[in-house]
């Protein structure tokens, strides 16, 4: 049910329970997670990998492990969820992209690599569909991403009483 993506150096695919150890050790690196809170135990990681697969199911679009082709080695993930948050503005019912990618490979092009992959195929599949992301304002690296994967519209956003920068890419 999850589609395999391949690009020039990534495999996008669903993910294993044999994705936990490596998972689990991308969100305990503080300076992965140092804008998504504290670092993650296994336990809530496995949730997490549970949940990546589930929403394909569910929703028709999730989470893909994201893993170097060279070497097969799992470097992060990428999709699109709803995961009904409670924030103002609403974005319920809209698909809400997100990337986390293991420190060793930031500054090397995958994440936008993946995140260029995982757009195309969602024009492709939700056709006229506008997608947001919720970045913290501090997490500049993942702005500018967005903002080069044309997410252009900017608005601030309240998340579990945090300030949080919603951005929005048109429906193409």
């Amino acid at each position: 049910m999850v589609p395999v993506i391949e690009t020039a150096r990534l495999r996008l695919r669903a993910f294993e329970a044999s994705d936990l150890e490596i998972q689990t050790a991308i969100m305990q690196d503080a300076d992965v997670v140092r804008h998504l809170g504290p670092p993650h135990p296994r336990e809530d990681t496995w949730r997490r990998i549970l949940t990546a697969r589930a929403l394909w199911e569910m929703i028709g679009y999730g989470y893909w492990a994201v893993e170097r082709l060279e070497d097969g080695k799992l470097i992060g993930q990428v999709g699109f969820a709803d995961f009904k948050r409670g924030m103002t503005p609403s974005i319920e019912g809209l698909p809400e992209m997100g990337w986390i990618f293991a420190s060793e490979v930031h500054g090397q092009g995958y994440a936008s690599e993946a995140v260029t992959a995982g757009l195309e195929w969602a024009d492709e599949t939700l056709k006229g569909q506008e997608f947001v992301a919720i970045i913290n304002p501090d997490n500049q690296p993942s702005i500018r991403l967005a903002e080069r994967s044309g997410f252009t519209v900017r608005e601030d956003a309240t998340y579990k009483n945090e300030p949080i920068l919603l951005l929005r890419r048109p429906a193409r």
